[in-house]
């Protein structure tokens, strides 16, 4: 189908109103959104449109090639929605779409965009922006962290709760400004944001969030697969009771089981200095060293290769290696040769 076809067809389905339409809409664009070139042809001739549904639909496709295709095509998608003058666009439909498109573009050029539109009144809008903020700002989070630490107090519950998770659990930032927004969000009335706030100071292993944490492990209906994750970064031996009455299958548990159980730290801890005496032994040049993430579980091996660092997970080796220090710096070892040749 040409270019000119693709178009009447997706503008027809723009402007159709009833039960469904947006769905067979969103089916269309996803179709369309195959093909990175196709889509952003189109998706480009749409926005040019002075009917609101045409260019929203054309952000709308635009955003659904971003999320599918790689660099060329998110950085002509930011592109395009950026030439729409996206901050002066009446429609406020159009705007999220645009906002959306943006953040799927994931590229840094987007951010004073979405700075601007943080206080956008519409709360739709608000909330996208929210959404859009990590990925645009991933290489220098610190310019999204203000506006991000406002919408977690914004007046509306789902905007509060999407910044929050955003703050929390997609920023890897901490300062005590943002402690204190988390921790302000931990008494929210909305429940869904009153979670993320818990689960964003547990990520930064705050102790404050410990018994905080216990009250969502021990809620009735069960524990959502992030509070794991974040018991598991926290660490607290006195998660381990209220993390016993699960099934250590159900995903996230074991490794909250983990994190909180001193003797697996200990164990884990006593392997990776083995591990590096064995390394230091194999090749006493080497540059190796064993750190733990701020904002992941476990521990890492970093070891400089022809002035690369690579990493390992020192769980990882542990299983590789069944357990044997000299076997696992083996495999490292190895490892390095085949990635250096």
């Amino acid at each position: 189908m040409d270019t000119q076809s693709d178009q009447a067809l997706v503008e027809q389905a723009a402007r159709r109103a009833g039960p469904g339409a947006r769905t067979a809409l969103r089916a269309l664009l996803a179709d369309v959104a195959e093909d990175g070139g196709r889509a952003l042809r189109l998706g480009t001739g749409l926005l040019g449109s002075a009917d609101h549904p045409v260019p929203r639909a054309g952000c709308e496709l635009l955003a659904e090639a971003a999320d599918r295709h790689d660099e060329p095509v998110r950085e002509a998608v930011t592109t395009a929605v950026l030439a729409l003058g996206v901050e002066q666009e009446p429609d406020h439909q159009v705007q999220r779409a645009a906002v959306r498109a943006l953040g799927a573009g994931q590229d840094a050029r987007a951010v004073p965009v979405l700075l601007a539109l943080a206080g956008h009144p519409d709360a739709e809008v608000r909330r996208a922006v929210a959404e859009a903020l990590p990925p645009v700002s991933a290489d220098d989070p610190g310019r999204a962290l203000p506006a991000l630490i406002r919408l977690t107090g914004d007046a509306d519950p789902e905007v509060r709760n999407r910044a929050t998770f955003a703050l929390g659990f997609q920023v890897d930032a901490d300062s005590p400004e943002v402690r204190a927004a988390l921790w302000s969000r931990t008494a929210d009335a909305d429940a869904p944001t009153r979670e993320e706030g818990i689960r964003g100071l547990a990520r930064r292993r705050d102790p404050r969030a410990v018994p905080l944490l216990a009250e969502l492990l021990d809620d009735e209906a069960g524990a959502h697969v992030l509070t794991f994750r974040a018991a598991a970064i926290l660490g607290a031996p006195e998660l381990l009771p209220h993390l016993e009455q699960y099934d250590p299958a159900d995903p996230g548990v074991a490794d909250a089981l983990a994190g909180c159980d001193p003797a697996v730290r200990a164990r884990d801890e006593a392997f990776a200095a083995a591990l590096l005496d064995a390394l230091h032994r194999w090749d006493p040049g080497s540059d190796a060293a064993v750190r733990a993430e701020r904002f992941e579980t476990g521990l890492t091996l970093a070891l400089t290769v022809a002035g690369e660092i690579l990493h390992w997970s020192v769980e990882g080796l542990q299983g590789r290696s069944g357990g044997a220090p000299d076997r696992a710096a083996a495999l490292v070892l190895a490892d390095t040769a085949g990635e250096h040749a």
